[in-house]
């Protein structure tokens, strides 16, 4: 190879997909591409032209557009485009044009059409799609094999250990002995994964009951386990772990068992990641240890920020951490109170609930009783309980509501049927002023305890809300309250911040007017997801929106959350306390350009949703 094929083929290891390819046809594709060069604002591909070439960047800038000249997506070294036209007759799908002087990468339609028939995890990369890729892309110059971009399939080091459905669980634990494994995958007699035995699962449901060994695998087993592919994202495993609260997650390729990953792989492989900074809180014996981690929290949300992960993945990941918090404190509580007079739910609402929290935030909670709570023997148990938490929380960077949405208020601290009578009047019977203070709580989950009953509560609101049209009107009413800061001539309208300052409260006028709207869609088509993703996506697939117009949404509320986001990163690096108000002569003539285009599709959305709802 010539000097120049070996710095392509270089190129190529860094990048996906084409660095999970064979060594060989590594070097095959190195030796088929051909080098152009375009200058800044000159157009690169035009639609329906006859396309010959993958196009991948080598630097420099690309956009592409949909057919009506919408912005599609914005890539830089290591994106590709045009594998769409490729696969639909080799014909142009999104024109692209340079943004920036840029050199291409052109791998030749038969070298690509050969690696998609070939390679199964490069067909299944490019098949996700830019809009899918883009979320886990990096902006950045380089793409690193890191929490954010790596497949769980790096983590695999060794086939996984399996066992028949058959077998004893003495057979199980000495196969387990034999080949150094603390998990072993058990199968049915066709050779599908029916579930998983780890040590813990020998410990506490074999050997602490006192049964005996030769009982079948099947008896002690975890029938049916949650399980990922191994083509998905490090982080998606993470973020199953984090949820399901699993120490071993198996790995399946077409739905065939390839092996299992644990918690320590993850943290062996990314030892900053937001999973590290789990496994240390619920390691903490005090408050006082929980608070000295506040500065680790900070550093992974910087971190995720600087790798350009998307919303969704900081989101999650910071809910996670949230969730972790609570749930410690709550360990910490009931060992200081004793076991709770009855069971109990702990609520987590608004951002926490919908997995969009951010480092600035505050705590929103509530309790859930069992139906046989009587306050005068159960409650000073409850109230004790709350204030340690909510008390805790605040101690780690979550402050109080100023609302009163919490635990400690005894209005938020009530049994099941109270809280049922509670969602059957603000929908049967609602108002502004009722639902003005209520609305964060049709976005909550179950964080600790009979988590059962929040998923009750979440499934009555589905049944109950889309049969109340006046219940729709009125929380429109008071979403249509808080619009978006674009003056009449799409200037943006600023606001004094008490320091003479011209600020933009991104919070107040762009994240939280769309996650109003898009909690009433959502209400309206009885979805019982919490995610403001999630719930765009079924509202979507409901067809609830004109062509087109969830997806612009979707791209809008990215563009505002990630301006957030970073404002609050900034903050954080330069040692400064983070906010919601954002500058706009801090940033640059394309982000005001792209944020103003967002207000508009939010005002836009919202002038949709007034005249669908009727408000």
């Amino acid at each position: 190879m010539e000097i120049e094929q070996i710095e392509i083929l270089e190129f190529l290891k860094r990048h996906p997909p084409f660095q999970e390819l064979p060594a060989e046809q590594l070097k095959q594709v190195a030796l088929s591409i051909d080098i152009g060069y375009f200058k800044a604002g000159s157009e690169i591909l035009r639609f329906n032209e006859p396309l010959h070439a993958l196009h991948l960047i080598r630097s420099g800038a690309v956009e592409t557009y949909r057919r009506n000249g919408d912005l599609y997506n914005r890539m830089s070294e290591g994106g590709f485009f045009g594998e769409q036209g490729l696969l639909r007759g080799a014909k142009v799908r999104f024109p692209a044009t340079a943004l920036e002087d840029t050199l291409i990468y052109f791998i030749p339609d038969e070298t690509f059409q050969q690696l998609f028939d070939e390679n199964e995890f490069f067909a299944d990369y490019v098949q996700v799609g830019d809009s899918e890729r883009r979320k886990t892309s990096k902006a950045g110059s380089q793409a690193r094999a890191d929490l954010l971009g790596a497949t769980v399939s790096t983590l695999l080091s060794r086939e996984p250990v399996t066992i028949g459905s058959d077998a004893s669980v003495w057979q199980a634990a000495q196969l387990m002995t034999e080949q150094h494994v603390s998990s072993l995958l058990i199968l049915d007699t066709e050779q599908h994964l029916a579930g998983i035995i780890t040590d813990k699962d020998i410990r506490s449901r074999l050997v602490a009951p006192g049964l005996k060994s030769e009982i079948p695998v099947t008896d002690i087993m975890s029938a049916n386990p949650v399980t990922i592919e191994q083509q998905q994202y490090i982080f998606e495993a993470m973020m199953l772990m984090l949820r399901h609260n699993l120490h071993h997650l198996p790995v399946l390729k077409r739905q065939q068992a390839v092996g299992v990953i644990a918690i320590s792989d993850i943290i062996r492989f990314e030892s900053q990641s937001s999973l590290y900074v789990v496994s240390r809180i619920f390691r903490q014996q005090t408050v006082d240890e929980l608070q000295a981690l506040v500065p680790d929290v900070h550093a992974c949300f910087v971190r995720m920020v600087n790798e350009d992960a998307n919303s969704q993945m900081i989101g999650s990941a910071m809910a996670a951490i949230g969730r972790s918090f609570k749930q410690r404190l709550l360990e910490l509580a009931e060992a200081e109170l004793g076991p709770p007079p009855v069971p109990y739910c702990f609520l987590a609402l608004g951002s926490m609930a919908r997995d969009e929290q951010l480092v600035l935030t505050d705590q929103d909670n509530a309790l859930i009783l069992d139906n046989r709570f009587d306050p005068k023997l159960h409650d000073d148990y409850f109230k004790q309980l709350a204030n340690f938490v909510s008390d805790g929380l605040a101690a780690c960077g979550y402050t109080y509501c100023t609302g009163k949405i919490m635990a400690t208020n005894p209005q938020w601290r009530q049994p099941l049927q109270v809280w049922q009578q509670y969602f059957q009047n603000w929908i049967s019977q609602p108002s502004a002023e009722r639902l003005l203070h209520s609305s964060i709580f049709f976005d909550l989950d179950g964080v600790w305890g009979q988590i059962q009953w929040a998923e009750q509560l979440q499934q009555l609101v589905s049944n109950l809300a889309q049969k109340h049209p006046l219940f729709l009107a009125s929380m429109t009413r008071n979403a249509l309250s808080r619009t978006p800061p674009l003056g009449f001539f799409k200037d943006f309208v600023m606001e004094q911040d008490g320091k003479q300052n011209n600020i933009l409260n991104i919070k107040r006028r762009g994240t939280a007017p769309f996650v109003d709207l898009i909690r009433i869609h959502a209400l309206a088509i009885g979805s019982t997801e919490s995610n403001s993703f999630s719930r765009l996506q079924q509202i979507i697939a409901a067809e609830l929106l004109p062509k087109g117009r969830g997806e612009d949404l979707r791209d809008a509320f990215e563009v505002i959350a990630m301006t957030r986001i970073r404002h609050q990163a900034a903050a954080l690096s330069n040692g400064e306390e983070p906010d919601n108000n954002v500058l706009p002569e801090q940033l640059s003539e394309f982000e005001r350009k792209h944020l103003k285009e967002a207000f508009q599709v939010l005002s836009n959305a919202q002038k949709f949703l007034k005249f669908h709802f009727k408000a």
